[in-house]
């Protein structure tokens, strides 16, 4: 039976795009048969450089039609490709590096540094071969790598190879809460399926232009990058984003498409609103996954880019992106809104995708009436496993065939998934089971919270007490209890706090006993989750909470 390959992308390009622009990169434009000659030629002189099926290959670098290009040569010829976060240190990259032992290591000039420690430490005798994206900011060792356009000269004529298929394309890393990485082995038929999932869902086609925002070492990057080249649409590639250069693009291009977090839409409205910026009305679809949009940002994006259908995903670098999407500003969501004021139950993130299986592995040692249980997921999405020293390991979180999110909730009459939150984070006080992120929900609606962090700490007669760590908006003032309120309107206190999660019924167990203000920035990873461990250590180690009710 012939295996699906993300490379197969590439015949439907040349046969209808082969004349029309499909990528943009500053000055650099290519035609479909451009990027199609670059794709095949890059991968026929990797091979010529030793490059073999069943290698790894690590790029690192920030986005660039090279970085698209090597997605799909690398695996084109059987090797597997596996970004590093640009974002690490050398140190944490050296750790992803230890897992997958690589053939190749392929970076842009802003990595150079790491090429030549590598090198020179020879701490990986596996890399024979050091190839730049560009030219390498040291000149003076230029001449131990070769670039990605005298490989891709190597072979030229020489490209009517076919894509060789192997069960993994791609490994992806993920720090999950504990810093460490793992290499998640996904395959190319995950890749695609996921892709169709997207083009279904979205709507996306060969008319739209889609800006690069999210970074290409991410699955939110990749995976809608390979929907993108499949619909037959024009990319258009920025380092990295920031929000003048993505607004500058957008207006530039004529951009129909991109993809966002949280924080990247919360910078463009500011930036939006800093240079009186009216609209962006070519813009006619935006994903947002990583997280959910508050009803102010959903409100300044629905204005800005006034004509955009916005869909919300949640998903997991485990089950290749998107599980669920979820519409946020049609009529629809208004039915979800008043659900959620009516039922303190989580955050409901849509249907599951048309591939996508998900059922609910309730906890017996719950109340019999409750829904809620461990979120599973099963079908062609799902990871091959995590991969390390050359095998692949699918018994940590794949049983049955069924992949454990990490995460809980539990799914209405109509088909909606509601999360709760991770299930290493629930805190038991009392008894019941409390999930941060239902509470970190309630406290962030507060107009005066810019964000809040909810964890347990040991209680002797509660098990776990619950506990806010919140940082509050630049023209609020934080009241301490030995502090008396001036009654400004302007003020957060852990009074103020308590009354307001009571205000949103909150059940009494779950509203936080200690409240502290937190002026620093949180402790995150490197893909933007908050470090709970570590900011509970800080918060015990610091003074007594401000205020314990």
């Amino acid at each position: 039976m012939a295996s699906g390959h993300i490379a197969q992308c590439l015949g439907g390009i040349l046969a209808r795009r082969a004349g029309a622009t499909v990528a943009v990169s500053g000055d650099l434009r290519l035609n479909g048969a451009q990027l199609v000659d670059g794709v095949r030629s890059l991968a026929a002189g990797l091979l010529e450089r030793g490059v073999r099926p069943g290698d790894v290959v690590a790029v690192v670098g920030f986005n660039s039609i090279e970085y698209m290009e090597l997605l799909l040569a690398i695996p084109y010829i059987g090797a597997v490709v596996a970004p590093l976060n640009y974002r690490w240190s050398f140190e944490e990259a050296v750790q992803a590096l230890e897992l997958v032992r690589p053939s190749a290591f392929i970076f842009d000039g802003a990595y150079s540094s790491w090429a030549l420690r590598l090198m020179e430490t020879q701490i990986f005798s596996s890399i024979c071969l050091y190839v730049t994206i560009g030219n390498p900011v040291n000149t003076s060792q230029g001449a131990n790598f070769v670039s990605v356009d005298r490989v891709k000269r190597t072979c030229r004529g020489t490209t009517e190879m076919e894509p060789v298929s192997r069960d993994v394309a791609l490994i992806c890393f993920t720090s999950g809460t504990t810093g460490q990485p793992k290499g998640v082995a996904i395959s190319h038929t995950s890749l695609i399926i996921q892709s169709l999932a997207k083009i279904a869902v979205v709507g996306y086609g060969e008319d739209d232009v889609y800006l690069h925002t999210a970074p290409l070492c991410h699955i939110g990057g990749i995976s809608s990058c390979l929907a993108i080249l499949m619909a037959g649409g024009c990319h258009v590639l920025i380092p990295k984003f920031d929000a003048k250069s993505a607004i500058k693009a957008i207006q530039e291009h004529k951009v129909t498409c991109f993809i966002t977090v949280p924080t990247i839409m919360a910078d463009l409205m500011s930036y939006s609103r800093k240079g009186k910026i009216s609209g962006c009305g070519s813009v006619t679809k935006i994903l947002n996954g990583g997280g959910g949009l508050s009803d102010e940002l959903i409100n300044g994006a629905s204005h800005l880019f006034f004509n955009a259908a916005i869909f919300s995903a949640y998903g997991m670098t485990e089950a290749c992106s998107s599980l669920t999407f979820m519409p946020i500003n049609k009529p629809e969501l208004q039915e979800t809104k008043n659900q959620l004021s009516n039922q303190s139950e989580g955050v409901c993130v849509g249907k599951p995708s048309p591939h996508v299986e998900i059922r609910i592995d309730r906890d017996e040692s719950n109340s019999s009436s409750s829904l809620m249980g461990k979120i599973l997921t099963r079908g062609l999405h799902t990871m091959v496993g995590y991969w390390g020293n050359n095998t692949v390991d699918t018994s940590e979180s794949v049983r049955n065939g069924w992949l454990d999110t990490g995460d809980t909730g539990w799914i209405d009459r109509t088909g909606k998934l509601w999360l709760m939150g991770r299930q290493k984070g629930r805190i038991k006080s009392g008894g019941e089971n409390v999930y941060p992120e239902e509470v970190e929900l309630v406290l962030s609606q507060h107009p005066g919270v810019a964000k809040a962090v909810v964890f347990g700490v040991p209680d002797s007669r509660l098990g776990e007490k619950i506990v806010a760590c919140v940082s509050i908006r630049d023209d609020w003032r934080w009241v301490d209890a030995t502090v008396e309120h001036q009654g400004e309107g302007k003020e957060v206190s852990a009074h103020i706090l308590q009354e307001y999660c009571r205000i949103k019924n909150l059940s009494r167990f779950k509203v936080p006993r200690l409240y502290y203000h937190w002026s620093r920035p949180f402790p995150v990873t490197t893909t933007g989750k908050i470090k709970r461990e570590e900011l509970k250590a800080n918060v015990l180690a610091c003074m007594q909470p401000h205020s314990s009710l």
